[in-house]
């Protein structure tokens, strides 16, 4: 049963991945011109951080997680995946570790540290939102 709920919490994330690419394209090419960087970055956030929200409100009865452990396991497991894949991402890009850190400092309206409290918070949320804890 754990099994069957880690895959598919994989699968849920692996979609809240797709969602935040096309975040960041609409962060790039609409919210930064239209409204400037400080603007698009935390719109941008909150918009993400919203999306990761409804993402797991729908999903959480497929993932079966109602227990306390099994909320925070798939948040954790969500904020893992996702720092492994920035991380990893931003090293293949060839960029520094002191580049991809300033990305946690909250300058110039970068909230991704929220994004990412969101993400592991985001099951917990989901289940007091359906009034199951």
């Amino acid at each position: 049963m754990l099994c069957a709920m880690a895959w598919k919490a994989l699968a849920v994330w692996a979609g809240i991945l797709v969602l935040a690419v096309f975040n960041g394209l609409l962060r790039e090419v609409v919210l930064i011109p239209r409204l400037g960087s400080k603007g698009g970055l935390v719109l941008s956030g909150g918009v993400l951080s919203a999306l990761i929200v409804i993402v797991a409100y729908l999903s959480l009865p497929w993932l079966g997680a109602r227990r306390h452990v099994e909320l925070a396991a798939v948040g954790i497991g969500w904020l893992i995946l996702t720092l492994v894949f920035e991380f990893s991402l931003g090293l293949w890009q060839g960029k520094s570790w002191q580049t991809m850190f300033a990305a946690y400092t909250f300058k110039g309206g970068n909230i991704w540290p929220v994004v990412l409290m969101v993400t592991a918070l985001a099951p917990y949320l989901a289940a007091k939102l359906r009034g199951w804890s």
